[in-house]
């Protein structure tokens, strides 16, 4: 597969009003987490393999190391599909999806893994908004976008890449996603493949 090609880099103005667009097509109503109860984590990843099981263990964190971090993170997954979530605490689009994966990898989570890349994010507004919105794996921190650069992800947010067992990427979704319906289809079909 050919590697995608990053357009070239857009103002902050224009995807702060991106972000705003897509707020306004959420019919105006702020995100309100799914987050499922730890009852209910616990009872979907009981048994999950040791590879899953260790991403769990670092729910919700923020992690640094850059590059190299992210990629021993990827190797160490090897064998399993992996869903890469490109977001933002200031991203709009990202704020409306992210329940949806607050879902989706609870529902998935024995079969794949999830990995958040949280992209040109200050720290702390990042801790404030993964507080808001908890999620079962941990978030990577780019903030140079050097992470996505070597993924070959097209400038924008949010970005949904899905990596087939071989760690090749399979599909890169642009855009906030719909709705929990539409992200379910893509894990099935990009990354579990039914």
């Amino acid at each position: 597969m050919k590697p995608f090609r990053a357009p070239p880099p857009a103002s902050r103005a224009l995807v702060a009003g991106l972000a705003v667009a897509g707020l306004v097509a959420a019919c105006g109503r702020a995100p309100v987490s799914a987050a499922p109860s730890p009852a209910v984590v616990r009872a979907a990843f009981a048994g999950s393999p040791p590879a899953l099981g260790a991403l769990h263990g670092r729910a919700n964190q923020l992690a640094g190391g850059g590059v190299a971090a992210f990629h021993r993170e990827l190797a160490s997954l090897a064998g399993y599909p992996v869903i890469i979530n490109k977001w933002g605490s200031w991203c709009g689009p990202c704020r409306v999806e992210f329940p949806y994966f607050q879902q989706a990898a609870v529902r998935f989570g024995r079969r794949a893994a999830f990995l958040g890349l949280d992209g040109e994010d200050n720290p702390g507004d990042a801790r404030v908004f993964l507080r808001r919105f908890p999620v079962t794996y941990p978030s990577y921190q780019d903030p140079t976008a050097d992470i996505a650069h070597s993924l070959h992800v097209p400038y924008g947010y949010p970005e949904t890449l899905f990596l087939d067992r071989r760690g090749q990427i399979n599909f890169i979704h642009q855009g906030a996603y719909p709705s929990e319906a539409t992200l379910v289809a893509d894990v099935r079909r990009y990354a579990l493949g039914s």
